[in-house]
C-alpha cells in the first residue's frame, strides 16, 4: 500500500451458496499484487456475495478484471435464483475513492475497466454513477430494471445499448454494471414479523422515493397523477436511502433492506431510528440489524456517540466503547457475531506493525523497552507517558460528568473528556511512529554506497529520515501541550475528589514534553539542512518553555492547596 492513491472495489457476484466458486473468485483477487482482500460476505437467501478489496488504482483494475472473468467462467446465470435483483454473474462492480484520489479520478479507472471487459470478454458492460455521463442511465436500479430475464429484450433497444461489449445478452454470464460512487452502506433492519407487506410499508415510510400517492384508500385507491400523467409520490423520511421490504427464509423474519447511498446525508443511526419509529406505529418491533459488507469507522462511531448522548452519558470514552455501544444499540450482533475488526474498513486495513507497541500489555511494553535494542526508547516512552496524562484528563472529566447533582454540567465535561480522548489517541499513535521513524534511519544507513549514485541516494534518504525523526517528537510535544488546558480545567472545575489525578496528568504531560524535547535536540544535531534544524529547534524551544511555565504554576498552586 505504498501508493498514496487507494481505491476500494466492492463487486457483487451472483453466487452466495457454492463456497468453492466463491473461494475461486476471491483467490483471483488475492493473487494480484497491490491489493488487499478485506471481506467476502456470502448470502444464501440472496444467492449473492459481496466482496471488498482495496489497493492502488491500477492494481484494483487488474484484480476486478480477473474477478469478473473468473465469475463469468464459473457462474451460470441460466440456473440462478435469489432474493436480490441481478443481471449478471458479476452484477455490479463499483469503485469507491478511499484516499488520495477524487471521485472523478476514480471514475476514470472504472471506465478503464469497463472498456477492457468490453474489448476482451463477451460480457455487455454498462457504466453507472460518476462513470456515466448520460444522466438518464446512471442510476443502478434503472439500469438493472428488468433484471437478467428481461435483458434479452431490453439490450436490443437503442437507448439501452451497452457502453462497451456486445449488444447481445450473454445467456450464461449475463451483463454487468461498472461505475464509481461514494461510499454506500448496505444495511438490513430486522423485524419481529414475517410479513413482507408490512416490511415494504415501513420501507416506503423511510426511503427517499417514498410511495405513490393514492386517491381515497391509501393501499388500494387509484394512483394520483400530475398534469403530465406522471405518478405523484409522497417522499419518505430519509434522503439518500433506497429501501425495500422482504421476507428472509434463512432467518425466518422480514427485513427492511436498504442502501444508504450517502451516510453523511442520512446516517446509519438516523435511518435505524426512523425505521424504529415507523415500525412502532405499525405495531411491529425492530429486533436488530445486519450489515452487508464493510462500513467506514465514522459511520459506526457517529452512531455510538448518538446513542451515548441519548442515554445521558459522556461521549469522552475510548473508541472501543463507542463502537460497542453502536453495535448493541443497532442490534448488529442479533443474527450472528459482529466483529468490528472485520467489518470496519479502517480496522481491516491496519497491519499488525501499525500498533506493535501499543498493542502490547503494559507489562509487555515495559519488558520490550527494557531489552538491549535501541527502540523503543525515550521517544516512544515520552509519547506513552503523555497519553497517560491525557487519559487522566478524560477520567476526571468523565467522573465529573457522572457526578450526582452535576447533571447540568454533563455536556461540558463530556466534551472535555472527548477532547482528552482525541489527544490520547494521537499520542498513542506516536508511540509506534517514533520507533518507526528511528528504524527508517537505520534502513537508510544500510542502503548500498558502492557508486556515486548510490551514495547520493543514501545520503538523501538519511537526511529525509533524520528530519522526520526530529519532526515526530516535535509533534508529540505539540499534541501533549493541548492536554494542559483540559487538565487545568479539571483541577479548577472538576470533581474535587479527583484533583490529584489531574495533577498526576500534568506531571505526565510535562514529562512527555521534556522527553520529546530531548529527542528533537538529539535528532537535529546531525541534520545536513541547518535551516530546517534551526526551525525545528526554535519551535521545540517555544513549546517546552510554555509547558514548563504552565505546568510549574499549576503544580505549585496544587501542592499549596493540598498542604493547606
Amino acid at each position: 500500500m505504498a501508493n498514496n492513491q487507494i481505491i476500494e472495489c466492492v463487486p457483487n457476484f451472483s453466487e452466495g451458496r457454492d463456497m468453492a466458486v466463491i473461494d475461486k473468485i476471491a483467490a483471483s483477487i488475492s493473487a494480484i499484487d497491490g491489493v488487499e482482500l478485506l471481506d467476502v460476505d456470502p448470502g444464501k437467501a440472496t444467492n449473492r456475495t459481496v466482496v471488498t478489496f482495496v489497493g492502488s488504482p491500477d492494481a484494483v483494475v487488474e484484480a476486478a478484471f480477473q474477478a469478473i472473468v473468473t465469475a463469468g467462467d464459473l457462474i451460470d446465470m441460466r440456473n440462478h435464483k435469489g432474493e436480490h435483483a441481478r443481471m449478471g454473474a458479476t452484477d455490479v462492480c463499483p469503485f469507491i475513492p478511499v484516499s488520495g484520489i477524487s471521485l472523478e479520478e476514480t471514475a476514470e479507472y472504472a471506465i478503464k475497466l469497463a472498456k477492457r471487459i468490453g474489448q476482451e470478454t463477451d460480457i455487455p458492460v454498462y457504466l453507472y454513477g460518476a462513470a456515466q455521463s448520460n444522466r438518464s442511465r446512471n442510476d443502478l436500479s434503472v439500469i438493472r430494471s428488468g433484471e437478467y430475464e428481461g435483458f434479452f429484450e431490453k439490450i436490443k433497444q437503442p437507448e439501452w445499448a451497452p457502453d462497451f461489449g456486445p449488444a447481445e445478452m450473454n445467456a450464461k454470464k449475463g451483463a454487468t454494471v461498472i461505475g464509481a460512487r461514494d461510499f454506500l452502506i448496505a444495511y438490513n433492519i430486522n423485524l419481529n414479523s414475517k410479513s413482507a407487506r408490512i416490511a415494504n410499508r415501513i420501507a416506503f415510510d423511510v426511503r427517499e422515493a417514498g410511495r405513490v400517492k393514492r386517491i381515497g384508500d391509501p393501499y388500494t385507491g387509484a394512483i394520483a397523477t400530475d398534469e403530465n400523467g406522471e405518478s405523484v409520490r409522497i417522499p419518505g423520511k430519509c434522503k439518500s436511502v433506497k429501501a425495500v421490504g422482504w421476507f428472509i427464509e434463512e432467518y425466518g423474519i422480514a427485513q427492511i433492506s436498504a442502501n444508504l447511498t450517502n451516510y453523511k446525508v442520512t446516517s446509519i443511526h438516523e435511518f435505524f431510528d426512523a425505521v424504529v419509529e415507523s415500525a412502532d406505529s405499525r405495531g411491529v418491533r425492530v429486533t436488530g440489524s445486519e450489515l452487508v459488507g464493510l462500513l467506514p469507522l465514522k459511520a459506526l462511531r457517529d452512531a455510538g456517540i448518538h446513542y451515548l448522548k441519548k442515554q445521558g452519558r459522556s461521549i469522552g470514552v475510548p473508541e472501543s466503547e463507542i463502537i460497542e455501544i453502536a453495535i448493541k444499540s443497532l442490534g448488529l450482533d442479533e443474527l450472528g457475531p459482529f466483529d468490528p475488526n472485520k467489518k470496519i474498513i479502517e480496522y481491516r486495513m491496519k497491519k499488525p506493525s501499525d500498533e506493535h507497541l501499543i498493542g502490547l500489555s503494559a507489562k509487555d511494553l515495559a519488558n520490550e523497552t527494557s531489552r538491549e535494542s535501541m527502540a523503543p526508547g525515550g521517544g516512544s516512552i515520552s509519547a506513552y507517558v503523555g497519553a497517560l496524562g491525557a487519559s487522566l484528563s478524560s477520567m476526571v472529566a468523565n467522573l465529573s460528568a457522572n457526578k450526582r447533582g452535576w447533571e447540568s454540567k454533563l455536556e461540558e465535561f463530556s466534551q472535555q473528556a472527548a477532547i482528552a480522548q482525541e489527544i490520547k489517541d494521537k499520542l498513542l499513535y506516536y508511540v509506534d511512529e517514533d520507533t518507526r521513524s528511528f528504524n527508517a534511519i537505520i534502513e537508510a544507513i544500510r542502503l548500498p554506497k558502492d557508486t556515486p549514485e548510490e551514495k547520493q541516494i543514501r545520503s538523501e534518504a538519511i537526511e529525509n529520515a533524520s528530519q522526520y525523526a526530529a519532526r515526530v517528537p516535535l509533534e508529540v510535544m505539540r499534541t501533549a501541550q493541548k492536554a494542559m488546558n483540559p487538565l487545568a480545567e479539571m483541577i479548577s472545575k472538576g470533581n474535587p475528589n479527583s484533583i490529584t489525578d489531574a495533577g498526576v496528568g500534568i506531571l505526565c504531560v510535562k514529562t512527555c514534553v521534556e522527553g520529546a524535547y530531548m529527542n528533537v535536540l538529539i535528532n537535529i544535531k546531525d541534520l545536513g539542512n541547518k535551516e530546517v534544524a534551526e526551525q525545528l529547534r526554535s519551535e521545540a524551544d517555544k513549546v517546552a518553555n510554555e509547558v514548563r511555565e504552565q505546568a510549574d504554576k499549576i503544580l505549585n498552586d496544587l501542592f499549596s492547596s493540598l498542604k493547606g
